[in-house]
């Protein structure tokens, strides 16, 4: 099974900065699209960055644009997710998701992608 960990989150102060780190085990991230999400109380589930394996290419959500930039780790089986700027509306729970499409990352939507982790709290406030 599957098993991808979370790492790095916790509270930061408005303008600050955290790295989100992701780390599978039993499978390698490198062959399919990753991702990167988010979910505020109260609210739905919500794509932050994509990542396609097969050309590189990537999706940001526009609140995060300029701010947020997703890796992968040279292992092959690491992605990151560099948060510059945090904002309040940042604070959430992130999700780290792998096993997307081989090709693309396809709507960079939760159906997307076949596993994830079990998320990890990321707080923004003074």
């Amino acid at each position: 099974q599957v098993q991808l960990v979370e790492s790095g989150g916790g509270l930061v102060q408005p303008g600050g900065s955290l790295r989100l780190s992701c780390a599978a085990s039993r499978f390698r991230l490198e062959y399919y699209a990753v991702g990167w999400f988010r979910q505020a109380p109260g609210k739905e589930r919500e794509a932050v960055s994509c990542h396609s394996s097969s050309d590189g290419s990537t999706y940001y959500a526009d609140s995060v644009k300029g701010r947020f930039t997703i890796s992968r780790g040279n292992a092959g089986n690491t992605v990151h997710l560099q948060m510059n700027n945090l904002k309040p509306e940042d604070t959430g729970v992130y999700y780290c998701a792998g096993l997307g499409p081989a090709i693309g990352f396809g709507s960079c939507g939760p159906n997307d992608y076949k596993s994830w982790g079990q998320g990890i709290q990321v707080t923004v406030s003074s």
